[in-house]
């Protein structure tokens, strides 16, 4: 379900929203259509002039962000921030609860069907710390290829639907990827060659994971928000490419 109240859009957005669209802004909250390898924070490994949400979203609302969950930055799709401490805990405290519903679609390798993993993944890059995770999953369309390589012949692709129960780092990638499902144009857990094959083949390169959906209770007035976006248009060009040969 698409929320259906008109989201306030102030001028300076306006301006800027091909590059961050605002699925929905109030004086407490705003949700956004996060773009692919745009990082949430700042960090130590960026030069001193690149973008970030948060800092993207402050000029654009001209207000102090407070980001309250977690998406990678070569993960696109949506994710709300707040406008205030109060509310930025509010919000921490029903992601750390989960109460929040968040879906994501991603292309994988192969046709994992439905399902949950509920292997151990690590918790972070370079450490071999595991920790539980649970990540459900079902097929939401598979189309074939005439990729092959190695002992893989007529490699099949599938578009599919995940919902993650615990928040791991890297927890979606990391558990298709233990389950030979590789998340398309992922390039730490994923599967190399097929990444290489398909951004020769289609022209197209990205990690081919999106959120989708995100439901909560609104911190201020418990008012039910529940958004939707639509499939990134990278996703429609590889699965068109490849339904069509």
């Amino acid at each position: 379900m698409t929320k259906s109240k008109k989201a306030f859009v102030p001028l300076t957005c306006q301006l800027k929203c091909m590059e961050l669209p605002v699925i929905y802004q109030d004086e407490h909250i705003i949700v956004v259509d996060k773009p692919v390898d745009l990082p949430v924070h700042k960090n130590d490994f960026m030069p001193h002039d690149a973008p970030y949400l948060t800092k993207l979203v402050g000029d654009i609302t001209g207000k102090w962000i407070y980001n309250v969950h977690r998406l990678d930055s070569k993960t696109s799709g949506l994710i709300v921030l707040a406008f205030s401490s109060e509310m930025a805990n509010k919000l921490t405290q029903m992601f750390e609860r989960k109460e929040v519903e968040k879906t994501y679609l991603a292309i994988v390798q192969g046709n994992p069907g439905e399902g949950i993993f509920d292997r151990k993944v690590l918790v972070k890059k370079k450490t071999k710390i595991k920790k539980p995770a649970v990540t459900r999953f079902r097929t939401l369309k598979t189309v074939g290829t005439t990729i092959s390589y190695k002992e893989k012949t007529n490699v099949e692709l599938s578009l599919a639907e995940i919902a993650p129960e615990t928040g791991r780092w890297h927890q979606i990638r990391q558990h298709f990827a233990q389950h030979h499902h590789d998340i398309l144009g992922d390039t730490h857990h994923g599967d190399f060659t097929l990444n290489k094959i398909v951004t020769a083949e289609t022209g197209v390169k990205r990690l081919f994971l999106h959120a989708s959906k995100l439901t909560f209770l609104h911190p201020a007035n418990g008012e039910v928000m529940a958004f939707e976006n639509r499939l990134p248009q990278e996703f429609d060009q590889v699965l068109h490419y490849y339904s069509k040969k």
